[in-house]
Parts: C-alpha cells; sequence; structure tokens
C-alpha cells in the first residue's frame, strides 16, 4: 500500500506546485471526478481545465493538516487548502478526498468540500 500512498503524495504535491500535467500521470484515461458541490462528473479533460483555472486564479496555494488514510485499492485524504488568490485574500477550504485506485492510477475521484468556502475560491 505504500505505492498509494506514494502515488497521493505525487498528486497533491505537484498539484500544490501548480504542475497540472501530474494528472496525466496519476488518472487512468477513463477517470471520474465527481463533486460534491454540483454533483457533476468530470472527465481527465474536463479536470485538466478546472485545475489549470484554479492554479490560476489561487497562484499560491498550499495543502496543510494532510490525514492521509490508505486502504487496498485507494485511499482517503482530509486537508486544509489554503491559498492566495490573485487580488492577495487569502482563503481556505477544508476537503475530503476519496479515490479509488487500480493498477497504479486513480480511477475515481470523489471531493468533499463546503459550497460556501467554494463560493469564496470562485469569487472574481
Amino acid at each position: 500500500m505504500s505505492d498509494i500512498a506514494a502515488l497521493a503524495k505525487k498528486f497533491f504535491d505537484r498539484i500544490e506546485q501548480g504542475d497540472i500535467s501530474v494528472l496525466r500521470e496519476v488518472y487512468a484515461p477513463n477517470v471520474e471526478i465527481w463533486h460534491n458541490t454540483d454533483e457533476l462528473v468530470q472527465s481527465l479533460e474536463d479536470n485538466v481545465q478546472t485545475l489549470q483555472g484554479f492554479a490560476q486564479r489561487i497562484p499560491k496555494r498550499e495543502y496543510t493538516n494532510r490525514r492521509l488514510q490508505v486502504f487496498p485499492g485507494g485511499f482517503v485524504q482530509q486537508h486544509r487548502l489554503v491559498g492566495t488568490r490573485k487580488d492577495g485574500k487569502r482563503v481556505e477550504l477544508e476537503a475530503c478526498i476519496v479515490c479509488k485506485v487500480e493498477n497504479g492510477r486513480i480511477t475515481r475521484l470523489d471531493e468533499y468540500f463546503d459550497s460556501a468556502a467554494v463560493a469564496k475560491f470562485r469569487e472574481p
């Protein structure tokens, strides 16, 4: 299960650094990404666009208080996403990410956020 823990670390470390290309390395081609705030399922390409926009809006970001639990076939990570928007405003978001992993790739990611906190991240 250390390979799943390494996958989770690589995924969050590289997104934190703004390296969205990591998605093509860690996601299975047919990955499904679901968000509790809109109940939509995204494809890999949709999620690449979402996270590229996120990295542009929140140029400084850090996943703090990471709590990773690995289990056969996946992992759960809880963390606080702390970011600084382009306008200098600091934003925070508690998150719970549940991932299913097969053959070393994430095949499903379920994302749980507080919708009110998400709105602050999306403010113009």
